[in-house]
């Protein structure tokens, strides 16, 4: 169940590391930080709006564990409509947004002129790309992972080759990556919904469309999607907070290490992305144990893959550290960032290596859809990682920003696992969905 969802995840971290080996061979310092800081603003928007489809997988496997084939419709277009009203809000609003997340950005001229022209582009996928978190919730919640990994394929294979065409042949620059991406974000809300569709023709039992969509907004189900979309919404702010504190911190340090500090992070998200399909497989099927009420499914799911995870993680982290110097030649030709990025090496696979716990942990309270214990977990860890980044950075630099760094996904952990014996102890009693 597993692996299809790990090679999906792997080509969204592929894509990025092919962006910058494009931008590094192609452009300039200045155009591969304008890449580094515009997708960081639109990870910023789109992740605070990931409980689209966190929500959406954790509601949909307990009502499939529960045998509620039509409270499964009802989540996914829940999910969809709220992705398309929110896509059309940023569109509404895309210059006061550009105004604010250029005010946070401490790049050059040079960077801030780059982090505009990909803004104003990339901003009209927004409500493709929402669209496709409810239709991924959906098929990680069902277990479709094969699903799952064609959708992916397609939309990370299109993007691949839009940017190498337009930016190394047609020389578009920075506004040839932002076009790729929402080319292949429309493509794929067409592709995803034929797989929906597919989906749905195929399951029996069903009442009719008018009952479906009488009750898709009524009462306690739309209170509970709505609460937990709201944890979930914190929840992941905080954790962009952290994100964006660690890049925005990195891009103080000049051109050269906010360069260098990105090539790492595209191992880190090769790694985390690879670790999260385990999460993944865990959020479908800690779900249905939930709807289910198997508490011997629980323990033996999260046994089981943190198992993996685990061992997946130290084989990561090796090879970063002994590989990471090729790889780090074949995404810069810039011997500045060559020369950085190399020496942060270590601390690069030091996160990936203990980083496993909290996305296994992620996976888990996703599944359960216990949003407001996520929420707190990940407020609490912001709070250290903050305080150990104002007193190592003045220290160590840029070195003591990643020092806090690794210790803020370990807190992520630590701070996740406290609440996870109450919720083994109550998972009999639990079930969200009847039949």
């Amino acid at each position: 169940m597993a692996i299809p969802i790990i090679l999906a995840n792997a080509a969204v971290p592929l894509l990025g590391l092919v962006d910058t080996a494009v931008m590094g061979h192609s452009g300039t310092a200045a155009d591969l930080g304008a890449i580094a800081l515009g997708s960081l603003v639109f990870s910023f928007i789109y992740w605070a709006f990931g409980f689209l489809r966190m929500s959406t997988s954790g509601f949909v496997a307990q009502a499939e564990g529960a045998n509620n084939a039509l409270e499964v419709r009802r989540v996914f277009l829940r999910s969809a409509v709220m992705g398309v009203f929110i896509g059309l809000c940023l569109l509404l609003l895309q210059y006061p947004i550009s105004l604010f997340a250029l005010s946070l950005l401490d790049g050059s001229s040079a960077v801030e002129q780059g982090v505009r022209d990909y803004f104003a582009i990339r901003i009209w996928g927004a409500p493709a790309a929402l669209s496709i978190y409810a239709i991924t919730g959906l098929l990680i919640g069902l277990g479709q992972t094969r699903r799952l990994l064609w959708l992916q394929l397609w939309l990370n294979g299109v993007n691949l080759v839009l940017d190498v065409w337009l930016v190394m042949v047609w020389d578009w620059g920075v506004r040839g990556i932002a076009w790729g991406t929402i080319v292949a974000e429309w493509s794929s809300v067409l592709l995803g919904l034929w797989m929906v569709s597919r989906i749905f023709r195929s399951q029996t039992g069903i009442s009719r469309s008018v009952t479906l969509w009488r009750h898709l907004f009524a009462g306690d189900a739309l209170l509970k999607t709505l609460k937990t979309n709201a944890d979930i919404f914190w929840r992941t702010l905080f954790m962009l907070i952290g994100f964006a504190w660690f890049s925005n911190q990195g891009a103080r340090f000049g051109d050269t290490m906010l360069a260098a500090n990105h090539i790492l992070l595209q191992f880190i998200s090769f790694a985390a992305f690879f670790l999260d399909g385990y999460a993944f497989a865990v959020e479908s099927l800690v779900g249905r144990a939930m709807g289910a009420r198997q508490r011997a499914v629980f323990d033996h799911v999260i046994k089981r893959s943190s198992e993996v995870a685990g061992i997946t993680a130290i084989l990561l982290a090796t090879l970063v550290l002994c590989f990471g110097s090729y790889l780090i030649d074949g995404l810069t030709r810039i011997a500045s960032v060559n020369q950085q990025a190399t020496l942060l090496l270590p601390f690069a696979a030091a996160y990936i290596l203990l980083s496993f716990a909290a996305f296994q942990l992620d996976g888990i309270f996703i599944g359960a859809t216990r949003s407001r214990e996520m929420r707190n977990a990940s407020f609490y860890a912001l709070l250290v990682f903050l305080a150990l980044a104002w007193l190592l950075t003045p220290l160590w630099g840029n070195q003591g920003l990643w020092l806090a760094f690794i210790v803020y996904v370990v807190a992520r952990a630590v701070c996740l696992a406290v609440y996870l014996p109450a919720m083994r102890r109550q998972i009999e009693q639990h079930s969200l969905f009847t039949h």
